[in-house]
């Protein structure tokens, strides 16, 4: 399903978005593949916002930034929120893993 980031941009591609499953079982009818259209990385969490609300406080925290244990790779690039998406991006959502 494809949703618009901002409904008074200008239309766009989506994007393929993919969410760790134990993100995503936390959500009504999370998805752990979805396309969304946004222009950046920062519509993209608005877009994810949109659709299950919460989801952006997951991933972002309050200056706002993506936050620390949570990585953005679009394309294989790690991201930032205002990482440019190009049309047919391929955009993973991370959490990092850690142990002692």
């Amino acid at each position: 399903m494809t949703m618009p980031a901002d409904p008074q941009s200008s239309p766009r591609a989506p994007v393929r978005v993919r969410l760790p499953a134990h993100l995503v079982r936390l959500f009504p009818d999370g998805e752990t593949l979805v396309e969304v259209v946004a222009g950046d990385v920062r519509q993209l969490m608005d877009a994810l916002e949109a659709r299950w609300p919460g989801m952006r406080d997951r991933l972002c925290d309050e200056r706002p930034a993506i936050r620390r244990h949570i990585n953005v790779f679009v394309n294989g690039r790690r991201a930032r929120l205002d990482t440019p998406l190009v049309p047919g991006a391929d955009v993973f959502i991370l959490t990092a893993i850690s142990g002692g």
